[in-house]
């Protein structure tokens, strides 16, 4: 039961704090992730494991008021980011099965980048991915590759660039990746403690530390650059990626974020598995 409402900041913007929100069912894994349509309905990717757990669906569909619309997604065996691209199809990273997995907005397989089962064809256990304005996208192949791929709107594979390591344009598991309305690319590089920006095509521009565990990034309708570690914290940088603020408003850490055009935040937490809405006063 909620004793008190809490309040967190991000500069001059006040949030009340809501968890868990949304009408998640049970059975279905853990909270991995969360995307917002165009419509404002959210999208909630729920991860278990193929080998304990039941099969279960693994994409929840959320009204923007949080009433359950819908649940699909058995064939995920480990979701563990998600998407929706500009023209609207739910891009799920199915992590150990080494292929993005492309849905309708009911649910309906149409598509898939990469090949089932197959590693290094050409991910090896990715973990986020990010769209372009024209319908490109960028896969973080966090797990196994400590690389970037590039992919054109028709999901061709153009380019890529990193590998393991502490340096410019290196990586020590790219996690969360997000494409700038200028175009610029943002890499959470998790066990570097860092966020690194670059370039559409690849070239490193800058690092950013002063993180733990950097788990996601995501650019709201304001040009704030938030971004989500295992602090946990969630801090606002601004374009050119200085800290602006920071706050606290989950217990162990957001595993993934995303915002929609009404200033509504959404914070996915695997343990406790839940969704935090942050709400703007």
């Amino acid at each position: 039961m909620r004793r008190e409402q809490l309040v967190v900041a991000l500069g001059d913007q006040l949030y009340a704090v809501e968890r868990p929100w949304g009408d998640l069912p049970g059975g279905c894994g853990k909270v991995s992730d969360v995307a917002v349509d165009g419509r404002g309905h959210v999208f909630v990717l729920m991860r278990g494991d193929p080998y304990t757990d039941d099969a279960a669906p693994s994409v929840v569909e959320l009204a923007p008021d949080g009433r359950r619309l819908a649940v699909w997604g058995e064939a995920i065996v480990d979701g563990h980011m998600l998407a929706i691209s500009p023209d609207q199809r739910v891009f799920v990273v199915d992590r150990d099965a080494h292929e993005i997995v492309v849905f309708d907005l009911a649910g309906k397989r149409v598509g898939g980048v990469g090949e089932r089962h197959r590693p290094h064809q050409p991910f090896n256990h990715p973990s986020g991915i990010a769209f372009a304005a024209d319908g490109g996208f960028y896969v973080a192949d966090g797990y196994g590759a400590s690389r970037v791929h590039r992919f054109s709107p028709d999901g061709r594979l153009i380019g890529g660039w990193g590998q393991p390591g502490g340096g410019a344009g290196e990586f020590a598991t790219p996690h969360g990746i997000w494409v700038l309305a200028d175009g610029r690319v943002v890499v959470a590089d998790r066990e570097n403690d860092r966020v690194q920006f670059f370039s559409g095509s690849g070239e490193f521009q800058a690092a950013f530390g002063d993180f733990y565990g950097v788990m996601d990034v995501f650019e709201d309708g304001d040009g704030r650059i938030l971004v989500s570690d295992r602090l946990p914290r969630l801090s606002a940088l601004g374009q050119d990626g200085g800290l602006v603020s920071r706050c606290r408003p989950v217990l162990f850490g957001a595993h993934g974020l995303i915002g929609d055009a009404a200033g509504f935040l959404y914070l996915a937490e695997i343990d406790p598995s839940r969704l935090t809405r942050l709400r703007p006063l």
